[in-house]
């Protein structure tokens, strides 16, 4: 539990945080070549492969012994500068393939973006309307209550406190002639 934690915690500072910070530096210099910033890009976009393809095949391949330092190793060997993986792997993996599937690709990224906004107006859509019906129906039972608290009060009221008589005509005479007297 430990071990993963260590090497979960080295991922992200060597796999995300050195490379961004190198990234950063190479992009502030003056006068950057480049070659510096080719090899940044290509780094990134084989993280960003690698972070897709980790979020499906993780659940499948994770539980091999030593996945995870398997997995740091790869992204040390990715920008460290004596083997700088990423012209490797970039060149010789990754754009083959995108350059032979680019119009497949394209077609399935337009596609799947295109499905993503209606997914996105649809639900946007049912949740405001059941957030506005669930909205009407808490302060209908809100003034409910309320009106259920103001009679259960008046009532109380009616038993804890005795009522003044009632004057009738005969009975205002009587009290009025006592006070005249």
């Amino acid at each position: 539990m430990l071990g993963d934690f260590i090497t979960r915690t080295l991922i992200l500072l060597l796999g995300y945080g050195y490379p961004a910070f190198e990234c950063f530096k190479a992009t502030e210099l003056n006068r950057v070549s480049v070659e510096e910033l080719r090899f940044w890009c290509q780094y990134w976009t084989i993280v960003a492969v690698l972070t897709i393809c980790e979020r499906i095949g993780d659940t499948f391949i994770s539980w091999l012994p030593m996945y995870g330092e398997m997995k740091l190793a790869f992204f040390i060997y990715l920008w460290y500068p004596k083997f700088k993986g990423t012209g490797f792997v970039y060149d010789k993996l990754l754009r083959p393939y995108i350059t032979n599937n680019e119009p497949d690709l394209e077609r399935k990224l337009q596609n799947l973006r295109a499905r993503a906004w209606d997914f996105a107006i649809y639900y946007w859509n049912n949740y405001t309307d059941l957030g506005q019906t669930k909205f009407f129906e808490m302060l209908q039972f809100l003034g409910n209550q309320s009106g259920k608290s103001g009679i259960i009060g008046s009532e109380k009221a009616d038993q804890h406190c005795p009522s003044a008589p009632l004057l009738s005509p005969d009975n205002s005479s009587k009290h009025s002639s006592k006070k005249k007297k």
